[in-house]
């Protein structure tokens, strides 16, 4: 199907949904400042809307603007983001908020060339900001969006596909009215998160099910297609998890590349006895070791098993001349960018060693 074709009733129909059923009190949305939109826009890549809602709100009151954002502290501002996964979103997001202030006159820029190329925008989100807080016409393709399109337009291929996202972004432009913008760009996202979702699709409450090309071909099983199938690799680590007398917790940032990067975390080495000399090689004199169950993180790319070893410090390892180590009671550590497993295993801990 031609990109142009057979679109003059999708806009009004979605709109018109969107007023009986759409989304119109997620906090974000009033006041609908672009600070606020682009936050939002950052938070819900790859997160849904019922867990950012309590994460944003809670980002705001402590960073209400972006001039505060670009001023605030690294660790407060991963503090923050902790448990939200995916921390080079918030690194990003910090990131772009120091050059808004450096060279944007501390405002997020209105020129779409300049505003996708700071720092964890990109196209989508770009189009997402500029219509939904200036009502510009700009298309949007979020997975929710792409889900929608390749199944009314009957798109095969994976999303992900350099072919098949371009045909994809010719149907967001192609579906995007001239007004309105802000609401049919949140109208569009609703529809692939509530009723046009992965399994199961709600087809028979759906606004535009009549020109649905996946419905009419019985391929919403189908479509779009998945991201073709890879193995994951499993890793394994060690966690040292060493307690002085007092109960405090000693924590090492991590290196500013990677998975976890520039967070909080616990020493890790790759067994248990390499973890031993680890800490006894910065002046750590242990007692009373032992292994607690071993568990499993999964993230995107691979399958991390973490065995967690729980020891107490009779001598204290030296850190005050270290940028990277600290030690940390649970009202410290709280306040700090945490990897959401690191944090859980720190919360269940016995009181006692």
């Amino acid at each position: 199907m031609n990109a142009a074709a057979d679109t003059a009733g999708f806009a009004p129909a979605l709109l018109d949904w969107y007023d009986s059923h759409g989304r119109k009190n997620l906090p974000w949305q009033s006041p609908r400042t672009p600070y606020r939109v682009w936050l939002s826009e950052i938070m819900l890549q790859q997160t849904q809307v019922a867990t950012v809602v309590g994460y944003f709100e809670r980002f705001v009151a402590a960073l209400p603007d972006l001039s505060s954002l670009a001023a605030a502290p690294a660790d407060q501002v991963l503090g923050l983001w902790s448990g939200l996964g995916y921390y080079s979103r918030a690194r990003n997001l910090h990131k772009a908020a120091q050059l808004c202030m450096q060279q944007h006159g501390g405002k997020l820029p209105r020129d779409f060339d300049a505003l996708a190329a700071l720092p964890g925008i990109g196209r989508s989100t770009a189009g997402a900001i500029l219509a939904q807080a200036w009502g510009e016409r700009r298309a949007i393709l979020d997975g929710n969006v792409k889900r929608v399109l390749a199944r009314r337009h009957g798109v095969d291929g994976w999303p992900g596909s350099t072919a098949t996202a371009r045909a994809l972004w010719l149907h967001a432009e192609a579906n995007t009215p001239a007004v309105r913008v802000a609401d049919y760009t949140q109208a569009i996202m609703d529809l692939g998160a509530t009723v046009c979702v992965r399994s199961r699709p709600r087809c028979d409450v759906c606004p535009v099910a009549t020109d649905c090309v996946a419905l009419r071909e019985q391929r919403t099983a189908q479509l779009p297609a998945r991201k073709p199938a890879k193995a994951n690799p499993t890793r394994a680590t060690c966690m040292l998890i060493l307690r002085d007398a007092a109960g405090r917790v000693l924590l090492q940032r991590r290196p500013a590349s990677g998975v976890w990067a520039e967070l909080w975390s616990l020493p890790e080495t790759d067994t248990a006895a390499n973890s031993v000399r680890a800490a006894r090689a910065v002046g750590a004199k242990l007692s009373g070791t032992r292994g607690l169950a071993a568990f499993v993180h999964v993230f995107s790319h691979y399958r991390l098993e973490i065995t967690p070893l729980l020891a107490r410090a009779e001598a204290l390892p030296q850190v005050a001349d270290r940028d990277d180590l600290r030690w940390c009671s649970a009202a410290d550590y709280l306040g700090l960018g945490l990897p959401a497993p690191v944090r859980r295993l720190l919360q269940s801990l016995p009181e006692t060693d």
